[in-house]
């Protein structure tokens, strides 16, 4: 029987993505890397702790991890804050759906605590979660499975009573590590990830209701 539903929030909840992968090119360019768009497709779903640590390695850098995260977060604040933002179409819904039957959702994102709580409160989506967690804060990166063992443990429920909703490879890795069943939503900024990795793959958030997630996984 399902009790939670532990959602990624770039590319699932929200549409930040073109935002996050302008502020990394934007970065890219300022501390002069090379770095194509192949390669950056790659990154979806890590951390940006983890990916400035795979740049400093891969490329050299004299700059550490931690100051490549502030560059990279100057770039998307500003972006954050001068273009607008919506919610995936649906996700609103389907959040709603679910809490309104009693599921209890948990936020599971690579990103900061901090663009997490933008987001949350831009949108007021504090109410219909019971927890949020970072990658950032986490020792592990997705495709590690961390993230969603904790997910699973503040929503007291164990990963067979629970589901992943996931866009990028590494997310999807992290959930089948985990051991828990995935849906993977196929966005308009998704392309180039393998959703074979799922257990259900759908590109509308009309396909899962609380009536037909509730009878996918049982106990």
């Amino acid at each position: 029987m399902i009790k939670a539903v532990l959602f990624d929030m770039d590319g699932v909840i929200v549409n930040t993505e073109p935002l996050h992968r302008r502020a990394y090119f934007k970065m890219f360019e300022e501390v002069n890397i090379p770095v194509t768009p192949e390669y950056y497709d790659q990154f979806t779903g890590r951390s940006t702790m983890a990916i400035c640590e795979n740049l400093c390695e891969a490329f050299n850098l004299k700059q550490l991890p931690n100051e490549l995260i502030q560059i990279k977060r100057k770039h998307f604040k500003r972006l954050f804050d001068t273009e607008g933002l919506d919610l995936i179409p649906g996700v609103l819904d389907i959040i709603k759906d679910y809490h309104q039957n009693g599921l209890k959702l948990v936020l599971a994102s690579s990103a900061s605590m901090t663009n997490i709580e933008r987001i949350f409160r831009r949108f007021d989506l504090d109410p219909y979660f019971v927890a949020k967690i970072s990658g950032a804060d986490l020792k592990a990166s997705k495709p590690h499975p961390e993230i969603f063992l904790r997910a699973a443990a503040l929503a007291d429920a164990h990963t067979s009573q629970c589901i992943v909703i996931e866009d990028s490879t590494n997310g999807m890795k992290a959930a089948k590590a985990a051991g828990i069943y995935c849906i993977g939503y196929q966005g308009p900024t998704s392309e180039n990830q393998d959703y074979t990795i799922a257990d259900k793959v759908i590109s509308d958030f009309k396909e899962i209701p609380f009536q037909i997630v509730s009878n996918l996984i049982k106990s």
